[in-house]
């Protein structure tokens, strides 16, 4: 709610009076992403963004505010350059990165950050440390609500291949709880197999692409996170 007064309806303001372009501003909680059409708006912004924070006795994140350049013109320019491709951001749980269609169109890819999805399996990890003795069937039906969340979540396309890691490695971390209930505790593949194809959901893409979902078309150059 303070960021409203300091931050929405100050950018609403500056989009109209002084920008040249396109401006395009997502924000959710303290974590905001704003893209230019033009990269002369784009750094003018970030000196006027200072200011006002620091009027309000607020900075940027040193080490996570930048100025990036990203979006179709951006890959197309390096490609014909031969340079490397743009750099990447993150955003809600999501690396976002300038890539193709099948049909060669450009599109941003959104794969999970593997920061993120590393220390939710080491969290479910030391949970199923702790219900190591509890009947399958119980632990089962938690993690099947675990991962129906995280598909509901990060099921976005071009998200797939992390999503199937996330079941692998959950499965791959119940087998070993399960086998360290006691020494004589081994667990065949068989048998595994039959209850992971029981209680852990196959991956599935729950969200369609950003355009169907919205209706909307943007074309941006730069970005400022």
């Amino acid at each position: 709610m303070y960021l409203h007064y300091v931050y929405d309806l100050w950018v609403q303001q500056w989009r109209q009076r002084h920008a040249h372009g396109d401006v395009i501003v997502v924000r959710f909680a303290d974590d905001t992403i704003v893209g230019f059409q033009h990269k002369s708006d784009a750094e003018q912004f970030l000196k006027d963004l200072t200011k006002r924070f620091l009027k309000f006795g607020l900075e940027l994140h040193p080490e996570k505010t930048r100025l990036i350049e990203f979006g179709r013109f951006a890959a197309e320019r390096r490609e014909e350059h031969c340079e490397d491709k743009p750099e990447t951001f993150t955003f809600l749980g999501f690396t976002h990165i300038c890539g193709k269609t099948r049909t060669g169109k450009f599109t941003v890819i959104r794969q999970t950050i593997r920061k993120r999805l590393c220390a939710k399996v080491k969290a479910l990890k030391d949970e199923l440390r702790e219900r190591m003795h509890e009947p399958i069937r119980e632990v089962g039906k938690w993690l099947t609500k675990v991962l129906v969340g995280h598909y509901q979540y990060y099921g976005v396309p071009g998200n797939y291949a992390a999503l199937s890691l996330f079941r692998f490695r959950v499965y791959w971390t119940w087998r070993r709880a399960l086998m360290g209930r006691s020494q004589k505790g081994y667990i065949t593949w068989k048998k595994m197999n039959a209850i992971i194809d029981r209680w852990l959901p196959k991956p599935h893409i729950c969200h369609p692409q950003p355009l169907e979902r919205f209706g909307v078309r943007t074309q941006g150059r730069s970005l400022v996170r």
